[in-house]
């Protein structure tokens, strides 16, 4: 998850949670989500990466319905499998051909994967599967655009560019009941 500044409106908020893979951070616009940090070495580390993609952001308690997200953001990662297809996200900053992708893999449900090339003919980019591992890379918001779920036509691992790399993949996968093929 790319560090971009400019993924982030200025008057948002910001929180960090508790999660059974490790403490999330998570920022807010009125219109939802902006972007969730999954977990690093600690709390603090986590919330600075979060905060250099979400300058400006004050920490704060989130509105009833974005706190009402991250609860089942959490409940999903606690193993309880939600396709978080209705959980608000703002992603007004993100280019519109990474919004067309986002929205095709919003539809990819826990326990199932794609492949870069499958979720670039979703989107009605057929020959573009190099430029969707590219989105994958800046996806604002893991888990509710479950970048985990893409993978390589092998249906190996392919890439990860969030803390902890592939084993972070591999352990979002396994939550959903996914074992990634090995080689």
């Amino acid at each position: 998850m790319a560090a971009d500044d400019t993924l982030m409106p200025a008057a948002a908020g910001w929180t960090l949670v508790a999660s059974a893979i490790g403490t999330l951070g998570i920022a807010w616009s009125a219109r939802g989500i902006v972007a969730i940090q999954l977990p690093e070495a600690d709390a603090a580390r986590t919330a600075e990466r979060l905060l250099a993609r979400a300058p400006g952001a004050l920490r704060r308690r989130p509105p009833e319905a974005v706190l009402a997200d991250i609860e089942r953001i959490v409940a999903h990662l606690g193993g309880e499998l939600d396709d978080l297809a209705s959980v608000r996200v703002d992603l007004e900053r993100v280019p519109p051909f990474a919004k067309k992708l986002y929205a095709a893999l919003r539809r990819v449900r826990p326990g199932e994967t794609t492949s870069y090339g499958e979720l670039a003919r979703a989107a009605g980019s057929p020959n573009a599967a190099r430029a969707v591992g590219s989105a994958m890379a800046k996806n604002p918001v893991p888990i509710v655009v479950p970048c985990h779920r893409v993978l390589a036509a092998s249906k190996k691992a392919g890439g990860f560019s969030a803390p902890g790399g592939l084993a972070t993949k591999a352990r979002l996968l396994a939550i959903e009941g996914i074992a990634l093929a090995s080689g």
